[in-house]
């Protein structure tokens, strides 16, 4: 007997029911020391937005290490966790409040991992948001070295007064690089 596997389900757009809870987009208050906007739009093929989205991220802390707490969705008030989840709003638009992430490994580019959800995906899209500025360790980074150099600028953030602004372009022109996740 040979197994098929289950087909994909599409998701959304049901996450304000289920997925999202208050403080999720808080990885930390938002007058904690150090805290940051990490914001953006999430647009479809048109450029237009995608109000019915869910972004999650994960990252490391601003020292580089990796955040291995319990009760993520318990947040106590001060306790950076190293996740957050947060919908889009009406213009597309999420935000978090965080800390700069640091690197994991010495020289290596410090980076959000970010997976979208929206509807008519038939799984989630996983990307990263390289951190601006550190030219040397964005050049030395092994997965930006394996994007073609005319698309590696849709996976780096643009600074702005706040923090850091990454728009997630979900396909045609500029389209977002995502990372496959599948295994085979």
């Amino acid at each position: 007997m040979t197994l098929v596997p289950t087909p994909g389900q599409t998701v959304g757009p049901f996450f304000a029911f289920a997925l999202v809870h208050d403080g999720g987009a808080e990885l930390v208050p938002h007058g904690h020391p150090g805290a940051i906007r990490f914001t953006g739009r999430v647009l479809d093929g048109a450029g237009d937005p995608v109000p019915d989205a869910l972004v999650e991220i994960w990252q490391a802390a601003p020292d580089g290490s990796v955040v291995r707490a319990p009760g993520s969705l318990h947040r106590d008030g001060f306790t950076f966790t190293g996740w957050g989840r947060a919908p889009t709003d009406r213009s597309g638009r999420y935000t978090f409040t965080t800390l700069t992430p640091g690197a994991t490994t010495p020289g290596a580019a410090p980076y959000v991992a970010v997976t979208v959800f929206a509807r008519g995906l038939l799984d989630r899209l996983l990307t990263r948001a390289y951190v601006p500025g550190d030219d040397a360790a964005l050049g030395a980074d092994p997965l930006l070295a394996s994007v073609e150099e005319a698309r590696r600028a849709t996976l780096v953030a643009t600074a702005d007064e706040h923090g850091f602004v990454f728009d997630i372009r979900l396909q045609g022109d500029g389209e977002t690089v995502f990372l496959d996740h599948r295994r085979d």
